[in-house]
């Protein structure tokens, strides 16, 4: 891991999640980039959901105020003794923080964004949703949600849950390198048997070839019965193991099919009060 990119407002939500950033930045000898945008421009156009980020102007004021700010999380940061060493750098950018988080990953060569979430409910989360579910509907790299009430960053269990396809080859892959710098347990979590695997050690001989083929050390199957609910059901089951992250392959569906089918992942997101690492199907970078 090279990169990791931080959004940050300047909020206490925001400055949790980036030193859990700093945490992993500390561990993994990655970058940090914090990434402040200015998202009053976009609300300053007519229309201005269909406006491509080159199309607000610099406020210029606004962004030696912002430039101040991140020196200051800086400068903060790097007063902690255990984050003197993490190299940080800062970007500022204006619009949608959606597509100014994609921008930067795409354009800074990003392995992974690390963000605050307060997540969403009721109506605000079928019409709106929350930021972070935007961030992961349309970013090129994999994101990791950090919910409010988590105040410090430890992995021992790690749950995955999974359908066992081979579109999920890319989070196994992408898990079993957190397992090189992090040492934790990795709980393999099959989720209303959507293949058909009986319960005769096909889903284990699955996950076996799955994880042998990216590394990922002797994961655990934990197999579930049918299930309506399948965000309630994964939030029980890394409570039951007290899980301390929850790693999920995301297809970033769009449009209307997001709309008719919706996503697991960006549920589990919304309101799950332990970090949540989405990794994207089609995320392929070594």
């Amino acid at each position: 891991m090279k990169k990791i990119l931080v959004p940050v407002d300047f909020s206490a939500n925001s400055k949790n999640a980036l030193h859990v950033a700093a945490e992993i930045a500390r561990v993994t000898g990655a970058t940090l980039e914090l990434l402040h945008v200015n998202v009053e421009a976009a609300f300053a156009m007519p229309l201005s959901e269909f406006a491509s980020p080159t199309d607000f102007a610099r406020d210029e004021v606004y962004d030696e105020s912002a430039e101040f700010l991140l020196k200051q999380l800086q400068k903060e940061l790097h007063e902690n003794p255990a984050y003197k060493d993490v190299k940080t750098v800062t970007r500022i950018g204006d619009g949608f923080l959606y597509s100014c988080v994609r921008i930067a990953a795409e354009s800074d060569g990003v392995d992974l964004v690390v963000m605050g979430t307060k997540g969403a409910s009721g109506a605000s989360e079928f019409f709106i949703g929350s930021n972070t579910e935007k961030v992961i509907r349309t970013s090129p790299c994999p994101i990791l949600a950090i919910p409010e009430s988590v105040q410090a960053f430890s992995l021992k269990t790690v749950l995955l849950p999974s359908t066992l396809k081979d579109d999920q080859q890319p989070v196994f892959n992408y898990l079993a390198e957190w397992q090189k710098s992090f040492d934790f347990r990795v709980k393999v979590l099959y989720l209303n048997n959507p293949q058909g695997y009986a319960t005769d050690g096909s889903a284990e001989l699955r996950k076996k070839q799955l994880a042998e083929a990216a590394g990922l050390s002797k994961p655990d199957v934990i197999m579930t019965g049918q299930s309506y609910f399948e965000e309630s059901s994964i939030l029980s089951v890394a409570d039951q193991y007290e899980a301390d992250m929850i790693v999920m392959a995301t297809h970033q569906r769009k449009g209307l099919s997001h709309l008719l089918f919706g996503s697991t992942t960006e549920d589990t997101v919304n309101h799950s009060d332990i970090p949540v690492l989405a990794v994207p199907t089609k995320w392929m970078k070594n």
